[in-house]
């Protein structure tokens, strides 16, 4: 490893992290270094290169992001297989996500919605669309039209919202709500070097979906209400960003709510500044508390949800509404990137929708999402805990002693796994020591209390020494 490192490293200009990963990664391409080689700890190669452990340790992450290292817990970090499957594909095998033992891992990674009825409502619709579609739609392209029942499905399903005039024209089908952000995006960037803001901390989807579209994504400060509006003016001013994507109702990952006067004062910047607003919903499980951005500034506001958080993520089925006039240009984008949904997908969709069955299934998870927050607050309320009982996750501020990095690998030896607030900071940016704590509505209740219970001993016992 020592050879590896350029002499003018202390006086380089630029991001610390990024040299510091960049030269991992090239020692890699390179065979410097190789697979299963093992790094120096976070502390170790700060101190041989002058630099902040919290430098070394973003470095290292952004690397396992990449798939380019690999961490593991009470080993260390390790130069990655490429030809290996990634972390997600070992766990979506080795975790026992319905086992009884308190041995077992729990993913606590991201929300897990409970079987309260959708399972066998699905191979009800599957069984209906098989036998009643007509035999063409299964060999023939579909037609603009054949989305049309479709898409007014959705727009009924979403018509509790605050959403301001819609009609079918407005809002196209996406394959999950990722993708209903890319297709929003592609519709409204231009220009060779478009830029996107953000939360300080937030959804790293948004971060995804600018990467692809070459965007650069810069950070706007925020406080317990989100976006702080002269950050926002400021940061749009000094960019010229062409939009602003953010998720009043729930953030994501602090459950923070954007209250309707806050929002007003966005919408007015945004307009000073001809800024186009991108909502996210997916995260809403309940009633929304206000007004959405389209609702309050309907030439600018664009709104993207999903089923995934209240029915089912397998599908991945989300939709993408645009502001009025611009239903053509969203359409647009979404027929010539993928042409539409497949024609079986469309017919389960509208079968499942439209089934009066389906709006108190939803109902059904949320009850049992509540329950397990319940669970988790009554375990872990003494602590700075932000939670709500519609919101299938919570974020812990950790207490003195505790690092995010630190007290996520803890748990998971501990055999429970979180997210750090690293995963949800730009690159370039600060997170607090905060994790959040999705809900796995998947495992029974009595597991998901000895999770919790794991994780207050570790908070109730902070390490003498604090780690990165």
């Amino acid at each position: 490893m020592d050879t590896i490192w350029p002499e003018t490293l202390g006086k380089a200009s630029g991001p610390k992290y990024k040299i510091v990963s960049d030269t991992i990664r090239k020692a890699i391409d390179q065979g410097a270094l190789e697979t299963g080689a093992k790094l120096p700890p976070v502390r170790e190669l700060a101190y041989r290169l002058s630099i902040t452990p919290g430098t070394v340790a973003r470095a290292y992450t952004v690397l396992t992001e990449e798939g380019v290292l690999q961490a593991e817990v009470g080993r260390g970090t390790f130069v990655a297989d490429p030809v290996k499957p990634t972390p997600d594909d070992v766990w979506a095998r080795q975790l026992d996500l319905t086992g009884g033992k308190p041995g077992n891992m729990v993913s606590l990674f991201s929300p897990r919605l409970p079987d309260v009825g959708q399972v066998s409502a699905l191979r009800e619709a599957l069984v209906k669309v098989a036998e009643t579609t007509d035999p063409h739609d299964f060999l023939n392209y579909p037609t603009r039209s054949a989305y049309r029942a479709t898409r007014q499905a959705a727009v009924d399903w979403l018509s509790d919202l605050p959403l301001g005039s819609l009609t079918d024209r407005d809002l196209v089908l996406t394959h999950g709500g990722q993708n209903g952000l890319l297709v929003t995006l592609q519709t409204i960037l231009y220009g060779p070097n478009p830029v996107v803001l953000v939360e300080d901390l937030s959804y790293a989807g948004f971060r995804r979906a600018a990467d692809l579209l070459r965007a650069q994504v810069v950070g706007v400060e925020m406080d317990e209400q989100g976006i702080i509006p002269e950050s926002l003016e400021m940061m749009a001013r000094r960019t010229r960003a062409q939009v602003v994507c953010t998720s009043p109702e729930v953030h994501n990952p602090t459950g923070a709510h954007t209250p309707l006067a806050r929002r007003k004062e966005i919408v007015d910047v945004a307009r000073r500044l001809d800024l186009q607003i991108v909502e996210d919903d997916c995260y809403r499980v309940g009633e929304a508390r206000a007004p959405s951005y389209r609702a309050l500034a309907p030439e600018r506001g664009w709104h993207v949800s999903s089923i995934s958080k209240t029915l089912t993520p397998a599908l991945r089925v989300g939709f993408a509404i645009a502001p009025q006039d611009k239903g053509p240009d969203l359409r647009r984008t979404a027929e010539h990137g993928y042409f539409g949904l497949a024609q079986p997908l469309k017919e389960l969709v509208f079968v499942l929708l439209t089934d009066p069955r389906t709006r108190q299934l939803a109902r059904d998870v949320q009850a049992v999402i509540e329950e397990y927050v319940r669970v988790a607050v009554n375990m872990l309320g003494a602590f700075d805990l932000v939670w709500d009982a519609k919101v299938p996750f919570v974020w812990l501020h950790l207490p003195p002693g505790w690092r995010a990095a630190a007290f996520t690998r803890a748990a998971e030896a501990e055999g429970v796994q979180i997210r750090s607030a690293d995963e949800f900071a730009l690159r370039d940016g600060r997170a607090p020591h905060a994790v959040r704590i999705a809900i796995n509505g998947q495992v029974p209740i009595s597991v998901f209390e000895d999770a919790m219970q794991r994780l207050r001993a570790l908070l109730d016992n902070p390490p003498e020494q604090i780690s990165v």
